[in-house]
Formats: C-alpha cells, structure tokens, sequence
C-alpha cells in the first residue's frame, strides 16, 4: 500500500470531512463514487480505488453516490490545502527542513508539526523518510542497482538507506525477537541438486530457505527460529519461488531477486547487499568485503553476517572464502558449499 493510500484510507476510516474534496472514494463493487466522510457502510480495502477529481471517477465508469451528495463538495479545507501543498515539496527532489517548510506556510515549526501530524498521521519528517523508501524501492523494481536505487530516492549514503531498513525493508526487530508472534509463515521442503530444501516466506518475502539430508531437521529447526509464529505447510504459495530457486540451482537462471523478510542489523544488511552483487561463478574473499565496508579490520564480523544468513543462495554467502583459498563454514555444511561453487563455475 501507497503512502498516498494509506493516507486517504485512514481518512475514510475516521469519515473525517476535511478530506472532501481532496479525493474521491470509489467502490468498484457497486460502481459508486463518495466522498470521505460517507457515513455508508465501509467497502472491503481490496475493492475500493481512489480518484482525485469526480471526472477521474466517473471516467472510470463509477456514479456519486446519492447518500453523501459528492457532487455538491462546495470546496477543499484550507488546512488539508496547505498541508498537502507542504507533502507536494517534500515529494519533489529538493529537501526542506521543518523551518523552510514553516517559512512557506506562514506557520511557526511547532504548529506545522501538529498540523502536519494530525492530518497525515506522521511527523514531516516521517512522511519524508517513507516517500524516499517508496522511490527505492520502485527503483529497485525498475531494475536499478541498490546504489543507484539509494541515491535517486535521495538517501545521499547506504548508511542513511540501512538506519530505516528493519522497519521498511524486512521483519522489525521486535517481531523477530518475539518468536514471529503474530506472523504467518508458509513453507514447503522439496528435493534439489544438493539434497532436500526448505523454502518458507511471510507475507512480505522469503525468511527462510535453508538445505539438509531430512526433512525433519529443516522443520524443527523452522520452528525453532520462530516458536510463536503460526507455521502452516503450502506448497501452493510457494511454487514460484520454489521454481526460481530450483531454476537457479540448475544454473538455468544466474541471478535470484526475490523479496525477502528477514531481521537483521545495518551492518549484516550492508554485508548482504555485497554478497549479492558477487557474479556468478565468482567468489571474493572475507577480507575482500571488509574493504568494501571500509575496515579491514572487519574481517570476523563479516564472516558472522556471513554465517547468519538464513535463505540460502537467495544471499549467496557460499560465494565468500578465506584468503588462503579455503571454503571455511558454511551454515548448510561446507560440503554443499563446494558443490555450489563447483557447479556455478562450471555453468558460468
């Protein structure tokens, strides 16, 4: 869900009047167009669209409703108007402090704060922050590289982008920490080139993908990472990414871009994005990726970001091996690591 969305859905939940007129709400499951504050039943989210003009609307083939009368919206709020004026500039690719802002509106900082806050939901800077997310990401899904994803959703540095990764890009910290309490995870174990493999995903991304010799081990192990989480066994769910990795073990498919849902630090998620830019069939070193990072020093802490990966060949930590030439460990045996390495080589 849009930030845009998610803003004007709250505004339908609370039926708050000073939307009106801003944008339209349309249920395309009985074709009619209302505005915010329409005191009819609530549509279900998966069947309403939003329209920021009634021409918009009834383009779309939707009629007003006769209940609330959208038709006869005599003009915008003039608080939203402002506020929406100052989303308009946080939008745009220049950057603003909460005083320039304050200086456009006529407001002094503190009222905008409020203002902004209670009409949005969240801090200017917040709302800020969550529109450079949604670029980067749509970055990403345009087929941009990580840095230059980060820099045209105006991060400015990894560092900046990997302070809001945990709360924007996968699992949050709290969750993890709870046992996966409230979550949902589907899995499935399969047969592959190197065994049996699990797969298990959120509904966000892949948690889990992980190789052993049963299929006991992969599901207590599973369960072990996440106690208080509902784990459900489904196939079905999990057929696309099932066949992208089986596709990808067969060296049919060099790359995997998959969307993940994992907790982890900043560091261990600087270190992930390394190891996924390694080419296929290539393998750099621990020390390789501690410059990278720029320490040198950082050579341990690597290798455990290394070791705590949990979706296997999805974050190809098997491409990373000590400087003597040596495979080192690998969390799913360095046997596998081996075949992995051998049979990439080969097929590149």
């Amino acid at each position: 869900m849009s930030l845009d969305t998610e803003i004007f859905w709250r505004a339908v939940n609370t039926n708050d009047s000073r939307f009106d007129g801003t944008f339209y709400l349309g249920v395309k499951t009985t074709g009619i167009y209302c505005r915010p504050s329409c005191r009819a039943r609530k549509p279900k989210r998966v069947n309403v669209a939003f329209f920021p003009t009634i021409e918009a609307a009834e383009a779309y083939g939707l009629r007003a409703c006769l209940r609330c009368k959208p038709r006869s919206v005599k003009g915008i709020d003039p608080q939203v108007a402002m506020i929406f004026k100052v989303c308009e500039m946080l939008d745009s690719d220049d950057l603003f402090s909460l005083e320039m802002l304050a200086a456009e509106t006529g407001l002094s900082p503190s009222h905008l704060q409020r203002s902004f806050k209670e009409i949005i939901g969240v801090s200017p800077k917040k709302y800020a922050e969550a529109r450079r997310m949604e670029k980067f990401k749509s970055e990403l899904r345009s087929g941009s590289d990580v840095t230059t994803a980060l820099y045209e959703a105006g991060f400015g540095s990894s560092s900046r982008l990997y302070e809001k990764a945990g709360e924007s890009l996968g699992m949050t910290p709290s969750a993890y920490k709870k046992g996966g309490r409230g979550m949902k995870i589907s899995f499935t174990i399969t047969d592959c080139e190197l065994g049996r493999i699990l797969v298990a995903r959120t509904i966000k991304g892949l948690c889990n993908v992980a190789f052993a010799d049963d299929d006991e081990s992969l599901e207590l192990n599973l369960k072990k990472e996440y106690p208080n989480a509902e784990i459900v066994k489904d196939a079905t769910v999990l057929k696309g990414f099932v066949d992208e990795i089986l596709t990808h073990l067969s060296g049919e498919k060099k790359r995997l871009d998959l969307p993940l849902d994992i907790q982890a630090t900043a560091f261990q998620m600087r270190v992930w994005e390394l190891l996924r830019k390694i080419p296929y069939g290539e393998t750099v070193t621990y020390s390789q990726i501690a410059e990278q990072l720029g320490d040198r020093k950082k050579v341990r802490a690597v290798a455990q970001a290394c070791a705590s990966n949990r979706v296997a060949v999805v974050i190809p930590c098997h491409r990373v091996i000590g400087k003597n030439g040596a495979l080192s460990g690998y969390r799913w045996g360095v046997e596998r690591k081996e075949k992995l390495l051998t049979a990439e080589e080969k097929r590149s």
